[in-house]
C-alpha cells in the first residue's frame, strides 16, 4: 500500500474499539499534507479521547463553559507540526508545536484553533484555558500516562467552577481517567500498525 492510500485507511478505518473519525478540516489538513499515517492514527487516538473528556465534562459540569468544537479540532491537530518534523514522531522534540501552529496559520485555521498545536505541552502557561488543559489530558490519557500536574490544574478548574472541593473533583477524574487508561492498549495497537 502507498503513503496516501495508508493515510486514507488511518483517517478512516474504524478501530477496534472503534474510533471516531477527525473533524472534516482537520483530515483535510492531514490529506493536504500528507501526513504520516502513524500520525494521524496518533490524532484518531487522541481525538477520541478528547471527545469522552468533553462529553464527560457537558454531563457532570454543564455550567463550566467549554468551547467543545475547540478541544476537538485542538485535539485532532495538536501534533500537526510533526508533518515537518517528521523526527519527532519517533523520537522526543517540541520543534513541532511552534511549527505546528505557524503551518495551521498559513492554512487559514483561526488562530484561535491553531493555539493548540503550540499549548499542547505547555499547561503551566498564564493563558492556558480549560481547552488547553482538556487537550493536554487527552494527549497524555489516551496511552495511559498520568501527569499530577497537568490533572491538578485541571482539578483546580473544576472546583472552581463547580464550587465542590478539589478532592471530589480529583476522585471524579480520577475514575474517568482510569477508564479512559483501560483503552490505552487497543488505542497504542492502533496507532502501532500504521508506519511512520
Amino acid at each position: 500500500m502507498t503513503s496516501p492510500d495508508l493515510l486514507l485507511r488511518a483517517l478512516r478505518d474504524p478501530g477496534d474499539p472503534p474510533l471516531r473519525p477527525l473533524p472534516d478540516r482537520a483530515a483535510e489538513l492531514l490529506r493536504e499534507l500528507d501526513a504520516p499515517p502513524r500520525l494521524a492514527a496518533h490524532l484518531r487516538a487522541v481525538h477520541d479521547v478528547a471527545y469522552g473528556l468533553v462529553e464527560w465534562l457537558a454531563r457532570r459540569h454543564p455550567h463550566l463553559p467549554v468551547d467543545r468544537e475547540a478541544v476537538l479540532f485542538g485535539a485532532a491537530t495538536h501534533d500537526i507540526g510533526k508533518t515537518v518534523h517528521t523526527a519527532e514522531l519517533s523520537g522526543p522534540g517540541s520543534a513541532h508545536e511552534a511549527a505546528g501552529r505557524e503551518l495551521l496559520l498559513r492554512h487559514g485555521v483561526a488562530p484561535a484553533l491553531a493555539r493548540f498545536a503550540a499549548t499542547h505541552a505547555s499547561w503551566t502557561a498564564p493563558d492556558v484555558g480549560i481547552e488547553d488543559l482538556l487537550v493536554s489530558l487527552a494527549d497524555k490519557a489516551w496511552k495511559n500516562k498520568r501527569v499530577p500536574e497537568l490533572e491538578d490544574l485541571v482539578v483546580r478548574t473544576l472546583a472552581e467552577a463547580s464550587g465542590r472541593s478539589a478532592w471530589e473533583e480529583f476522585l471524579d477524574l480520577d475514575d474517568l481517567l482510569t477508564e479512559v487508561g483501560e483503552g490505552a492498549e487497543e488505542r497504542l495497537a492502533f496507532q502501532g500498525a500504521y508506519p511512520v
